[in-house]
């Protein structure tokens, strides 16, 4: 029964790697390690204290080889792989919160706008210890991700623990279908303003939409454009490069390399520029990873715009989604992607060219709001766990003009170019 079982796991898990079963044929050590495997399924089977589910338990083995190569590959079920599917399109169901694992514990890269995690006040880099009574070590992401999904309008308890705030807090949210409006502009006196959540299907399209916008409402009298992905955690490579290319004329947009040589792939810019040319200046925060890091680091490369705010989250990899028939797909990392200059910005992320740490600045308008009036510098505090995400369920954190002093020397900059420009004409 034992060899039966052996051979059992061994099927089972040449199913998810069938592309290097030609290689373990030649290696007698992988065969004693599959048989290692078969072994301990067997005792779990047979021994655990309670029966156990032979899908799940595959399940888990085929996540907990994936989850230990790095933390963003893993199995999606068939349940999540649909999910995922439905995310990428711009509407999913959750709290609305981007998230990795870091030291057993989910570290929150980003929370969505106009979503329960956000208008809770999750902040990025806050950690999730627990989810309802139960603690996170010892969980997956994959799994952590499952228990904070669920039916809508049923309430999760999170239990956080934030940079500054010296005990762990619980807070509750609602679960809700999440529906994100990809890209939102305004106009600012004769600045363009964009604003993009995250790349889905819909980034690209909508981008060219908000542009139109601003230049039918502004004209001639266009000077400038802020591109703001702060807190934006990513999303589709395709829509990264296209984002880019809409703002540059020519020159490569983002190379990937992979494991073997003949892996790399470079994508380069066509002409046309949305923007006409005009300056831009695009603001970045730790919150804004992986495609955000594409479009800033080749506009920065590139020299099309300035990049302004506090370092980014450093996500430089490439997951590849790999179907798996009758089971869901495998989430993998296969490249890592790289800048126009060939910088890598793994576990690094991109420098902004001018720094502005937004807390610091708030602290001085608190101070300055105190000597107008109480009543003022009490409102503040109340919404001070919104810095840079801030909330939007009509308009963005980072349109919260009295509060956002990144966005403000963000329009200064433009405006001093603009006059700086004028000056050398005349």
């Amino acid at each position: 029964m034992r060899n039966v079982l052996a051979v059992l796991g061994i099927s089972i898990l040449l199913a998810f790697s069938a592309p290097t079963f030609a290689e373990a044929q030649s290696s007698s050590e992988t065969y004693r390690q599959l048989d290692l495997f078969g072994e301990v399924f067997n005792r779990v089977r047979a021994d655990y204290v309670d029966e156990v589910d032979d899908e799940k338990l595959i399940e888990a083995a085929v996540n907990g080889m994936l989850q230990a190569l790095d933390p963003h590959s893993g199995f999606l079920n068939a349940k999540n792989f649909r999910e995922m599917q439905v995310q990428t399109r711009g509407e999913f169901g959750g709290l609305g919160i981007e998230v990795t694992m870091e030291n057993g514990f989910v570290k929150v890269i980003s929370p969505i706008e106009g979503t329960p995690a956000e208008r809770a006040g999750i902040l990025t880099g806050d950690i999730v210890t627990h989810i309802g009574s139960e603690p996170i070590q010892g969980l997956t992401l994959s799994q952590a991700v499952e228990k904070m999904r669920g039916p809508v309008n049923t309430d999760i308890l999170l239990t956080v623990v934030r940079v500054g705030v010296d005990a762990p807090f619980d807070v509750t949210l609602t679960r809700e279908v999440i529906r994100i409006a990809s890209v939102r502009s305004r106009v600012e006196g004769n600045i363009g303003y964009v604003r993009i959540a995250s790349f889905s299907e819909q980034t690209v399209a909508g981008l060219e939409k908000q542009i139109r916008d601003i230049k039918n409402e502004l004209g001639e009298n266009l000077a400038g454009v802020v591109l703001d992905l702060r807190g934006n955690p990513g999303g589709l490579l395709d829509q990264a490069v296209k984002v880019s290319d809409a703002f540059l004329e020519q020159g490569e947009i983002v190379s990937t390399r992979g494991r073997q040589a003949g892996d790399a792939q470079r994508f380069n810019a066509k002409s046309g520029d949305l923007a006409d040319g005009l300056p831009m200046v695009v603001l970045i925060n730790g919150g804004s990873a992986s495609a955000s890091e594409i479009v800033a680091g080749a506009l920065q490369d590139h020299g099309r715009a300035i990049i302004l705010g506090t370092q980014s989250f450093g996500k430089g990899s490439v997951q590849t989604i790999i179907p798996i028939a009758g089971h869901g797909a495998v989430r993998l990392t296969t490249s890592l992607y790289y800048t126009p200059s060939g910088r890598s910005i793994q576990a690094t992320g991109i420098s902004p060219d001018i720094v502005v740490e937004q807390a610091r600045l708030e602290a001085v308008q608190r101070q300055a709001n105190a000597r107008r009036s109480e009543a003022n510098l009490r409102n503040h505090i109340e919404v001070d766990g919104n810095e840079a995400e801030g909330t939007e369920a009509a308009a963005s954190p980072a349109d919260e003009r009295p509060f956002d002093f990144q966005l403000a020397r963000a329009y200064d900059l433009l405006r001093g170019i603009q006059l700086f420009a004028k000056k050398s004409v005349n």
